[in-house]
């Protein structure tokens, strides 16, 4: 009989030591024995027991992040659908807005995905912040740890320009022509593809190329002319530069990337296809038949104090400044805080900018058949506060004054 006590002892003990551990546990929160993951600082907790983001994109403390972004999350266990009490957010400081947008699953319910409302984007050179909040396992109900979080900065130009940035004008495959003596290029350059000299006339540049000057046609650029042809005098009059060529092929490149990226936005908002007398907020607008106009009045661009605001404007056919009439120049005023350098205009055929001379246009203008900017005879400067970027026809202009923009 003793000994059978003495034998008891152990397993007595053994299933006291276990109620007193369950009863322990059960008193602690659990995030505290199997570990959390609260933030993009924080430690993974066991796999399998605790949901928990393993992967984000764009990745925590990212720069010069696409200002048309997918956010994603990645868990390591599939996911009930974030809504309700779940959220997905992203967050900036004023006078940043908030953007908006939908979040989804995919079809593993593994990632979640934030993707902007259509029509909007992004601010520029503002550092934006995910916050995942109250996310559950699909198949066991349980909830995140606690909140998770991350950061990342979007890039200082919207839609990269990469080398065509550096251009005033670039006319395409088929140059570019001036008329008047008053034609400047303050900051950049111009160039083109274009392999016969007589497609450039009236220009001279800081290297001392002159493209077909006359006493009635002269435009200064401050920077130089990248061509693939010769210039009428000057260094490149003997041969072609096929540095200056290999620099002008590759502008145009990159002025085509950033105008298929201008096109494959989601529409925006139907502003109506004249634009003239309207006063906008940020934001991506398409021409409703393919066509814009600003005429009858100017266009106002309203940051409402984010200087990293951005305008993208899509058309399928033409956009035209100027108007009623011949004589009626027409112009783009900035207001609370806005910048040239992220207005946008993607053009699917030509562009005509006051044909009548005068007035102020505003942003980067990449089209498919070249532009126009003002006609001979006309006196009265144009100055466009961004560039004129054609993949193909030339561009022309008269008395035109181009500030191009810092990056």
């Amino acid at each position: 009989m003793h000994m059978n006590i003495i034998q008891s002892r152990p397993r007595w003990r053994t299933w006291l030591m276990a109620v007193t551990l369950g009863t322990l546990a059960a008193g602690c929160n659990r995030d505290e024995i199997l570990g959390t993951n609260v933030n993009g600082a924080g430690t993974s907790p066991i796999a399998g027991l605790v949901p928990a983001v393993t992967s984000v994109t764009p990745v925590n403390t990212a720069t010069g992040v696409p200002t048309n972004t997918l956010v994603t999350a990645t868990f390591n266990e599939p996911m009930a659908p974030i809504s309700g009490m779940a959220s997905m957010v992203v967050t900036c400081l004023a006078p940043c807005v908030n953007p908006t947008g939908v979040v989804t699953l995919n079809a593993t319910n593994t990632v979640a995905t934030f993707t902007l409302t259509a029509g909007t984007i992004l601010a520029t050179s503002t550092e934006y912040t995910v916050t995942i909040t109250g996310a559950t396992s699909l198949a066991s109900g349980v909830a995140m740890a606690g909140p998770y979080d991350w950061k990342f900065t979007t890039a200082s130009t919207p839609f990269p320009l990469a080398s065509a940035a550096a251009f005033g004008i670039f006319g395409g495959t088929a140059g570019m022509t001036n008329t008047g003596i008053l034609t400047m290029i303050n900051d950049g350059s111009i160039g083109t593809i274009a392999t016969a000299t007589s497609s450039i006339t009236g220009f001279n540049d800081t290297a001392g190329d002159i493209y077909t000057e006359t006493p009635a046609n002269i435009g200064a650029v401050s920077g130089t002319i990248y061509t693939c042809t010769t210039s009428t005098t000057g260094p490149t009059s003997a041969a072609e530069n096929p540095a200056y060529c290999t620099i002008a092929t590759q502008a145009r490149l990159d002025a085509q990337t950033a105008y298929q990226a201008l096109v494959a936005l989601p529409p925006g908002a139907n502003p109506g296809a004249n634009l003239g007398g309207l006063t906008l907020a940020p934001g991506v607008y398409t021409a409703p038949a393919g066509s814009f106009m600003i005429e009858g009045g100017d266009l106002t661009l309203n940051a409402q104090g984010n200087a990293n605001a951005v305008w993208v404007f899509q058309m399928a056919t033409t956009l035209t400044v100027g108007g009623p009439g011949a004589t009626a120049p027409e112009s783009i005023i900035l207001a609370g805080g806005a910048q040239a350098k992220n207005v946008f205009w993607q053009v699917g055929s030509a562009a005509t900018i006051n044909a009548a001379g005068g007035g102020t246009m505003v942003g980067t203008i990449i089209s498919q058949a070249g532009a126009a900017i003002s006609t001979v005879g006309n006196t009265a400067i144009v100055t466009l506060d961004g560039r004129v970027l054609s993949l193909g026809a030339s561009v022309t202009m008269t008395d035109t004054v181009i500030n191009v923009p810092a990056p």
